[in-house]
């Protein structure tokens, strides 16, 4: 298997394409994915490569989006709908929940729906209160449907490609400070996918688990490389997906360190890492030797100022003094 150092956005488009190419009922619909190629970018092209008929522009309409996509779904296509940022899809949660996470169970089985919205998250791009959410693990609350966070370039395209094969629907979630960021990924390898629902350890360690995906991942990888230069050894546990959410390797890390830091960007209420505290207090207490802490946003609408927001956001130095806290 060759791997090449590509971009979590040069990751999604390779998925994109392959999967396109692999299987013509895959299609991709939203605003501005054919003729300005994405938002992001991420489908620049693939109008003049894939046509009209497969690159769908559609009005300016997040339910019209999600609704259509159900709808092709249920028909037995499998489309792709790209939601500009996670904020608009607010407006099309009847479609989401009501629609395209319950269809399969309402049905008893005899429809399912093939489906994934990409979509993008988080703050620290000054886009203001409206536009810098983080709230992933509202959809995760929803039974139905999975829910993707990919952190990494090698994440970003094997989890793609496995969601876009899937006969569930997939919310899936890029965050959008992060497309530039670079990871080895395989190139050559058109079946290369990652299993739905499975964490990942990142970095091993032996005196705190740190808990975390997405952006949250780049901050705590930060704050293990300060720590490590004070002799402290963080073991980082990815969550990669919200629904379904993997917490067994949390678990044992937890077994072996005895304390455990939550790291994510959503608001502090009714979060994941509270989820996650939970199930920890549930299945492993006896081997906790300190309370678990959590890193997250500042319970606030996010700043415009840039200085501001980045005050309201989590980073690296949070994360460090949290784990020295449970030291």
């Amino acid at each position: 298997m060759t791997e090449k150092i590509i971009t979590i956005r040069e990751a999604l488009s390779s998925a994109l394409r392959e999967e396109m190419l692999r299987d013509e009922r895959v299609f991709i619909m939203g605003e501005e994915v054919g003729v300005w190629g994405g938002t992001y970018a991420v489908t620049r092209g693939f109008l003049d490569e894939f046509g009209a008929r497969r690159v769908r522009d559609t009005p300016i309409s997040e339910m019209v989006i999600a609704g259509a996509a159900v709808g092709a779904a249920m028909a037995g296509l499998r489309p792709v709908a790209e939601i500009m940022t996670i904020n608009f899809a607010f407006v099309a949660m009847d479609a989401i929940v009501n629609h395209m996470a319950k269809v399969r169970y309402m049905f008893n089985g005899q429809f399912t729906v093939p489906m994934v919205i990409r979509t993008t998250t988080g703050g620290g791009k000054q886009l203001a209160a409206t536009h810098s959410h983080a709230p992933e693990v509202i959809f995760a609350h929803f039974p139905g449907m999975y829910v993707a966070v990919p952190g990494t370039a090698y994440d970003a395209k094997g989890m793609l490609k496995a969601a876009i094969r899937d006969d569930n629907p997939v919310l899936f979630v890029e965050h959008s400070t992060m497309l530039q960021r670079r990871s080895p990924v395989p190139v050559d390898d058109p079946d290369f996918l990652l299993p739905i629902g499975k964490s990942d350890i990142k970095r091993t360690g032996k005196d705190v688990t740190i808990v975390t995906y997405q952006k949250g991942l780049e901050w705590s990888t930060q704050a293990a490389e300060m720590l490590a230069q004070e002799g402290i050894e963080a073991e980082i546990i990815d969550l990669r997906w919200l629904r379904p959410l993997d917490l067994e390797p949390v678990f044992e890390s937890v077994k072996k360190t005895n304390r455990a830091v939550i790291v994510e960007e959503s608001l502090p209420m009714f979060n994941v890492g509270a989820e996650v505290a939970a199930q920890l207090q549930e299945q492993v207490f006896d081997y906790l030797d300190a309370p678990v802490k959590r890193v997250s946003a500042m319970d606030q609408p996010l700043p415009y100022a840039a200085n501001i927001e980045l005050m309201a956001l989590p980073d690296a130095q949070k994360v460090v003094k949290a784990v020295k806290e449970v030291l």
